[in-house]
């Protein structure tokens, strides 16, 4: 399937999965194969890690003001106030900067930030549960209607977080009355539920207890918010190469050298350790087919101390390639 196609099925894609499969990778990833197929990408971040600016060779961390990480930057954009084609901007929010924003929109700019200031959003926080998840995806719906992108990726907090941020809304929805911040939350609602313009992206890793909590997270996320799923990333999946079935004395005699003793038994011995690696790799991934039917994105393992602008075009062409494997949709989960 066409890399840009696939990418334009929805203007916000939450990338969500557990703490240490390389969500943030996997953010970065998906904005870089989408800008290598000539969209404009910006990713939202919630938790100021620095990982994501290092991806791109930026140093330090994204700030609330959008900054470039391909492609030309802000100061450049003229009026049109959005990344170039093939361009990724990226930015962070935090509730304290919604609140902000969404005082100073209602006509508050002279107190919005002594409220932050004192405490004000803590005290809104304790009485109104959800509020805080609320005021950022207020403010991802904003950007998503505003079309600053061509895509907007949201790099969600980890499982645990990712689902009372993603179901908050529909929580305050109910518990709400009215007035603007039941709105809020039935804005919020109407864009998690609108496949158009929002997908989820569950991330995981080949093994037992990332699958399972993914494929876990993704059913409550699609039967209690309605959230669509688009496809899973399989971080780190390995596929070792056919020469690993030969014994390692077989393999020595068949290249015309001779090896026996230590060496051949210490060699099989890593050989089984890396079949048995494999194998236990493929169970986990049939096992995730099995339970949770989605396309399956599946990225290499990077041997590297890092993830820094090399390995990021490694991993975003390995993600174009697995999305072109992709058979045209014929409906979401």
């Amino acid at each position: 399937m066409d890399v840009a196609a696939w990418c334009s099925q929805s203007r916000v894609w939450v990338v969500a999965g557990k703490g240490g499969v390389g969500k943030t990778t996997v953010t970065a990833t998906l904005a870089a194969s989408a800008a290598s197929a000539g969209l404009s990408v910006l990713i939202v971040e919630l938790e100021g890690k620095r990982g994501l600016g290092t991806t791109f060779g930026r140093k330090g961390p994204v700030g609330y003001e959008p900054v470039a990480l391909l492609g030309s930057g802000p100061d450049d954009a003229g009026t049109l106030g959005k990344p170039p084609a093939g361009g990724v901007w990226a930015r962070r929010l935090t509730p304290d900067d919604a609140l902000l924003e969404y005082l100073g929109d209602h006509g508050l700019q002279r107190v919005s930030k002594r409220l932050v200031s004192t405490g004000v959003l803590d005290v809104v926080a304790t009485a109104v549960p959800g509020i805080r998840d609320v005021l950022v995806l207020g403010k991802v719906k904003q950007l998503e209607r505003a079309g600053v992108a061509d895509m907007v990726v949201l790099d969600a907090p980890a499982t645990g977080h990712a689902m009372t941020f993603l179901t908050s809304a529909s929580g305050l929805l109910d518990a709400a009355r009215g007035g603007p911040v039941r709105q809020q939350a039935a804005d919020v609602v109407e864009l998690l539920q609108d496949p158009a313009r929002c997908r989820v992206l569950p991330v995981t890793l080949p093994e037992e207890m990332p699958v399972s909590e993914t494929v876990e997270s993704a059913r409550l996320l699609r039967d209690r918010v309605g959230i669509h799923l688009g496809a899973v990333v399989v971080n780190c999946y390995e596929k070792g190469p056919p020469e690993l079935e030969v014994p390692a004395a077989d393999a020595a005699r068949d290249s015309g050298a001779a090896l026996g003793g230590p060496a051949s038994d210490a060699l099989d011995a890593a050989r089984t350790f890396r079949l048995r690696r494999l194998r236990l790799v493929e169970e986990q991934v049939g096992r995730l087919a099995r339970e949770l039917p989605l396309p399956q994105l599946r990225l290499p393992r990077v041997f590297a101390p890092s993830i820094g602008p090399a390995e990021l075009d490694h991993l975003a062409g390995a993600m174009s390639g697995a999305i072109e494997g992709l058979p045209p949709p014929d409906g979401t989960l």
